[in-house]
């Protein structure tokens, strides 16, 4: 794992306590599969996910999708570690549920 690889990883924990302790919401699932796979690897398999992930809606209804995946992705510190294509998808998620009444 590189510096910024572990940096993102820690990131990604950062952003689960954060939902966790402002919003009450536990992504358990989300916890796991950082721990096995580390964040890149799980950001990639959430963000291309059609239609975005469960925990993507709860911070949407909660109105904090600056602590989704999508959002962290976006960060020009992260964004070397991800495709295109990739930051596309995330980039409009973010704006087309920016702009969705809950």
């Amino acid at each position: 794992m590189t510096d910024l690889e572990r940096k993102f990883h820690n990131a990604m924990i950062e952003v689960y306590r954060k939902a966790d302790k402002e919003c009450g919401y536990r992504a358990t699932r989300f916890l796991q599969m950082l721990g096995e796979k580390g964040g890149v690897k799980t950001a990639k398999k959430l963000i291309s996910k059609d239609g975005g992930t469960e925990g993507f809606l709860k911070l949407w209804q909660f109105g904090r999708l600056d602590l989704s995946i999508e959002s962290l992705v976006q960060q020009d510190e992260f964004r070397e570690l991800f495709t295109d294509e990739e930051l596309e998808m995330c980039k409009e998620r973010l704006e087309k549920y920016r702009n969705e009444i809950k």
